[in-house]
């Protein structure tokens, strides 16, 4: 159980995802926890998991042993000014903002202080997330445990350079709505084949459910997985091969080139 007291700057769905998290796995207690959101109604939803609440961001700051950053890429910089008043370089900053990088966050507290980069995803409101996770070089072993132990309690954690967290930005951060919108065209195509919207959507998503747990549980890579559902001249056969005919690889290559490029432009 960590012992920090652990506070949110910003409390929308992965702030409060995170916190539900720690709550639920009994990494923290209730109380360990404290928030501030300039949204009245997100500040209401954490005290209804009973979390303390600051008035601003500063007093949140100096209440806390490690604070989380979940605004958003474009609010980070008024919300690092706004914290200047309260934070010390004893509190550890943990940032889960996309394309903002540790420099972009020292520059403006100070070299001095402790920085942890973090990249998770929206499955971690069913604690089922994947983060990567990048320290700054002057961050302790420590640091890097209440960190981890953090982002272990809504799912897994890979240690990565901070030159690798783009492209886990590009993975896994934006990873889930690729799957939805692969889902999105399953259900439209079997609704073209007679199917109902409804019985679309069951199958397509209890099939995306299933193919992700035995990739999971099973061990085995996920093209001998694949090889073991395509039989020779099948059904599965010729719907890869029409996939492969229209570039789906090529596709893929470049959908995680273009998020990457555009973490990289949030970090300007």
């Amino acid at each position: 159980m960590l012992t920090s007291t652990i506070g949110f700057l910003g409390f929308g769905n992965m702030g409060r995802a995170i916190a539900a998290g720690l709550i639920e796995q009994g990494a923290v207690s209730a109380a360990q926890l404290a928030a501030f959101d300039v949204d009245p109604e997100k500040r209401e939803q954490a005290v209804e998991l009973g979390i303390k609440t600051f008035e601003n961001p500063s007093d949140l700051a100096a209440h806390c042993d490690a604070l989380v950053l979940a605004v958003k890429p474009q609010s980070m910089d008024e919300a690092l000014r706004s914290l200047a008043p309260g934070i010390t370089p004893k509190t550890l900053v943990i940032s889960i903002a996309a394309g903002i990088s540790i420099s972009f966050i020292a520059k403006r507290l100070g070299d001095e202080f402790r920085i942890v980069r973090v990249m998770p995803n929206t499955p971690a409101l069913v604690n089922a997330g994947a983060a990567g996770i990048a320290r700054a070089a002057n961050c302790t072993d420590s640091d890097l445990e209440v960190a981890q132990a953090i982002f272990e309690s809504i799912g897994i954690v890979e240690l990565v350079e901070e030159s690798l967290i783009d492209a886990v930005t590009a993975l896994s951060g934006s990873g889930p709505a690729y799957f939805f919108y692969f889902v999105e065209c399953l259900v439209k195509a079997g609704v073209v084949e007679g199917l109902t919207h409804s019985q679309a959507t069951r199958l397509a998503t209890q099939t995306l459910l299933g193919a992700g747990k035995l990739l999971s549980e099973s061990g085995e890579p996920p093209a001998v997985l694949r090889e073991k559902v395509t039989s020779k001249g099948g059904t599965t056969e010729a719907a890869l091969n029409a996939l492969k005919a229209a570039g789906f690889e090529a596709t893929v290559a470049g959908a995680l080139r273009a998020a990457v490029a555009r973490a990289r432009e949030l970090g300007k």
